[in-house]
Formats: C-alpha cells, sequence, structure tokens
C-alpha cells in the first residue's frame, strides 16, 4: 500500500515537471501595471537606438510609427514583442477578438479609453491585405524529367 502511494506521488510529481517545467513560484512575479502608459518592457535589439524610426517604422520595437503607435507600443509590448504584432494582420473585429481572448486567457488588463485607439491604430497599419491571385505562367519551357 505503501509503496504504491509513493509510485502514485512520483508520477504526480514527474507529470507536472513534464506539464509545467517553466513554472517557477520560487518568487512571486509582480502583477503588470497598466498605468505604465509610457516605458515599454522590451528591449531594443543590440545596436539599436531605442527611439531609431526607418521608413515609418520603429526599428527596437517593429511598429509603424502612425497615430495610435505610442499607446500601442505602450500597452502591447508590456507583454510582448511589437513583432508579434506586427506579423498578424486582422479587420478592427478580428483584433477586438484576440484582444478579448488575451483577457479573457492571458491576464491582459481592461484597456478603457485606450482601446478604441489601439484598434484603430492595428486595423489602419496592420488590417488584411489583398494579396490577389500569382501571375499565371507564360512561356515556360516545360520539360520531362528523365530518370536514370
Amino acid at each position: 500500500m505503501l509503496l504504491g502511494l509513493a509510485a502514485v506521488v512520483l508520477c504526480v510529481v514527474l507529470l507536472y515537471a513534464i506539464v509545467a517545467p517553466s513554472m517557477d513560484f520560487s518568487s512571486p512575479q509582480p502583477a503588470a501595471n497598466p498605468q505604465n502608459q509610457g516605458t515599454p518592457v522590451a528591449a531594443a535589439p543590440a545596436g539599436v537606438e531605442e527611439e531609431e524610426i526607418v521608413d515609418g517604422v520603429h526599428v527596437a520595437s517593429g511598429l509603424i510609427v502612425a497615430e495610435g503607435f505610442e499607446t500601442v507600443r505602450a500597452q502591447c509590448t508590456a507583454c510582448h514583442s511589437g513583432k508579434l504584432v506586427a506579423q498578424n494582420r486582422a479587420t478592427r473585429t478580428g483584433w477586438k477578438e484576440m484582444i478579448t481572448w488575451m483577457q479573457n486567457t492571458q491576464g491582459l488588463w481592461p484597456l478603457g479609453d485606450n482601446e478604441p485607439i489601439i484598434l484603430d491604430y492595428l486595423a489602419t497599419n496592420y488590417g488584411p491585405e489583398e494579396t490577389g491571385r500569382r501571375a499565371n505562367l507564360e512561356e515556360v519551357e516545360w520539360y520531362i524529367l528523365e530518370l536514370d
């Protein structure tokens, strides 16, 4: 009986170690501070000036500099890289759904008056793009692959 209980405890500990290896309960983490409006958490890459802008893109965050940029940078880069934002495309509704998902599952704080500013910025600068079809293949010399 005691040996069986020890085996169960060992299995639970091993399962926990496999499922949650990155969880560290030794020191409490500070809660996200939505009032930290001006200072993003993400640091600039090495050799990049914090406020450098090239071709309308803030180099440190990877975000397009446009109306609402500072609000988006302050709110979004508090948790993740701006490049995570920049790699996505969505309609205003799609961005709203992503924000709601982050609030429901990831601990994102209520954005309050900043939400419409953020949604306007994201929908304008990271909305869906019309990609269309590729051009038809013309004047291509087709050949038969010969296997020896």
